[in-house]
Formats: structure tokens, sequence, C-alpha cells
């Protein structure tokens, strides 16, 4: 029985989560396991935080609710950076792998369901019920599992769908943050492989021995990126107002995203030769500090005492979709992928997408080409897949077999 609940704003929100991204920068300098199978930083503070709270929650009954919206606002501006670092000729170099990466994504979303709908029989559930142990929650995340869960309920009669599937995704997202490291090293080191150009700039964060090019940013190169991040977030909100008038639903970042491809092009084109603003060690740093922060937030709120509620069948069922996403990855993935050190890249990303969300594939990429080196095309290729195709692909798989 929760004996007190603490609503935190979303400015001591975001001060948590700073805190608890440098709790973990601090324990992965000092844990040398952690840095060999790259456990992103705000990984290691915000599961930490988590399971603090998760104490507090079963010792003292009390419950933390945290206003998150600072949080969902650095997702916006760093997809934003996402766009602004997209050069044309990487999106015409990452069309078949763009391609390639949606047909397995289809397919990985029709093998989590069919291990969800086999799990939800064997522990009497309904067997449509099963998307909620498959690609609505962890695919999908908790934004899609909560937006189906009414919908399987209605159709099955099942009570607590909703609770249901925000306590898969949660699971979902900390396995997610944990496998893609892991899954990037056997493939790395085991064969030996690096990047196909090493001198590329990298777009997300800097490496953990950065040049003195890379090293040196300073105040005008920081305002010069934010007002083009800037740029890019208010284009990104036109464009998402015109959207939604035509009735389509996308979540805000995805405008920006485009927004910042356009702007970026368009200024290199226009202007060749501006002060640079993409691939500068300045935009990689803010990309890197708007997405751990963003993890930070989003793991230390995760409420974990959900899911110890589902005994069981939740540990049976993700045991199985963790063993999926990390075989399917290293032995069909990565070798349809071009069994490289790109290819690599994108495995540790999908492990994280298809077992959490976008930002958490994102932080085991970071964290993956932090230390190995750096893979533009990758974060370019799986943003457009998870961002653009992966909803519309997922919406129909679920409506088909909860009608079923």
């Amino acid at each position: 029985m929760i004996q007190q609940m603490l609503q935190v704003p979303d400015f001591l929100t975001a001060t948590m989560g700073f805190a608890v991204y440098l709790v973990g920068a601090e324990i992965n300098a000092r844990v040398e396991v952690l840095r060999q199978f790259n456990i992103p930083e705000p990984v290691t503070g915000g599961l930490l935080a988590s399971v603090f709270l998760l104490a507090l929650y079963l010792v003292f009954g009390i419950e933390m609710s945290f206003g998150l919206a600072a949080r969902d606002f650095l997702l916006v501006v760093f997809f934003a950076g996402i766009g602004l670092n997209a050069r044309l000729s990487d999106l015409v170099a990452g069309g078949k792998p763009l391609f390639l990466l949606l047909i397995l994504t289809l397919i990985t979303i029709v093998l989590q369901n069919g291990i969800g709908a086999v799990g939800a029989a064997i522990f009497g559930y309904p067997v449509q019920a099963g998307v909620l142990f498959g690609s609505a929650a962890l695919i999908g995340g908790h934004g899609t599992a909560i937006a189906w869960a009414p919908e399987v309920g209605a159709v099955t009669g099942l009570e607590g769908a909703t609770e249901l599937g925000v306590a898969v995704a949660t699971l979902g997202l900390v396995l997610a943050a944990l496998v893609g490291g892991p899954i990037a090293r056997f493939l790395v080191e085991g064969k030996n492989l690096t990047p196909e150009r090493p001198d590329e700039e990298h777009t997300v964060g800097l490496p953990d021995k950065p040049t003195e090019a890379e090293a040196k940013v300073d105040h005008l190169t920081i305002m010069r990126v934010m007002l083009y991040l800037n740029i890019a977030i208010v284009a990104g909100y036109f464009l998402h107002q015109a959207i939604s008038a035509a009735g389509l639903k996308l979540p805000l970042f995805v405008p920006c995203l485009i927004m910042g491809i356009v702007i970026a092009n368009l200024r290199s084109a226009l202007f060749p030769n501006a002060q640079p603003v993409a691939r500068t060690p300045s935009l990689a740093l803010l990309s890197e500090f708007s997405l751990g922060a963003f993890l930070a937030m989003s793991l230390m709120s995760l409420q974990l005492w959900t899911i110890a509620e589902l005994g069981l069948a939740i540990v049976v069922i993700m045991t199985a979709q963790t063993l999926l996403a990390v075989v399917f990855v290293i032995w069909v993935l990565f070798p349809v992928m071009g069994g490289n050190y790109r290819a690599a890249v994108l495995a540790a990303g999908f492990g994280g997408f298809a077992l959490g969300a976008t930002p958490t594939a994102i932080a085991n990429m970071t964290a993956v080409t932090k230390r190995y080196g750096p893979s533009p095309i990758a974060f370019i290729v799986l943003p457009l897949v998870s961002a653009f195709f992966v909803d519309i692909a997922n919406a129909i798989v679920i409506q088909t077999i909860v009608n079923f």
C-alpha cells in the first residue's frame, strides 16, 4: 500500500537527471567491466537510481512520479541534431541498408508477437494479449503499449492490460540498455572489425581519446550549433502543426529531424564557405548531452515495482524475447547488413531498439563508436527506420493480431 506519493516537478527532474548522469559516468570510470562491455554512462546511473527508488517504494511505501517535459524536449533537441548531421550523400549511401533494416524490423515484429502469443497462452492470458508481451511494448515502447492496451482489454476482457503493457515495456527498456554494448564487443573484437573510414567525424559524442581538433569546443561553436538546433526545432514545430492538420500523427521529434536534414543541406549548398555546424565536435557534444540526459531521466523514472506483479510470466517471456533479439542481431542482422564494422554498430543499436526504444539504441551505438570509431551512416539509418516506418508497420501487425 502506497503511503505517500511524491510529485517531482520538471526542473527538479532535470536536475536529478544531470546528477544521475554524472554518477553513472563516475561509476563507469571506476568499473572496468562496464567500459569493456560498452554500457552507456546514463544507463549505469539511471538503473542505479531506479533501483534506489524501488527500495523506497518497497520499504517506505513512497512512490515518486516525475515531470518529464524537460526530458521530452531533450529528445527533440537530440533528433534535430541527428538531422543537422545528415548529408545527402549519406542518405543516398544509406538507401540499401535502410531498406534491409526495415525488412529485418518487420521480421522482428512478427517473431516478437509469435513469442508473445505463445507465452500468453502458456500463462493463461488471451492470445491477443501476446502483443503486449511482444512488439507493442518492445519495439513499440511505452507509448505504443499504452495506446494499444485499451483495445486489447476491450477485445479480450483482460483487466489491467495497460499495467501489463507498461511493465513489459519497462523491463524491455532495462534489457535494451544492457544488451547492445556486449553484442558490439562480441562482434567488433571477435571479428577484429575496424571503421570503414576511421577519419570520419563523430556525429554523437566525442571519442574516449579525442584529437586536438575534436576537442576544440568554444563558446562560439556552441552558440552556433544551438542557434541551428533551435531553428530546426522551430521549423519542425510548424511542420508538425501542418502534418497534424492533415490528420497524420507523428511525434514532434520526427518533423524536427526532417527539418534538421533540410536546413543542414540547404546551408551547405547555399553557403559552402560558412563556419561548419554539421559534423562538428560541438554538435556531437550537445547531441550526446541531450541523449544522455534524456536516457538518465527515462531510466531513473522507471517504476520497477510494476514488473514484480507479473511474476513468472514476465520472467519467462522476456527471457525468450531477449534471446531472440541477441540471436537475431548476431546471426541474421549482422551478416545481412554486410558483416562489417557498420553492421556491428547497427547490431548494437538494433539490440536496444528491438527491446526498448530509439534513444536506447542510439545510446548503445554512441558507447560503441566512442570506443571503436565513428560510423555516421548507422546514426542516420536506424533513426529513420524507427522514426518513420516502424510505427506504421507495428500498427498493421498489432491490429491484425488483435482482430484475429
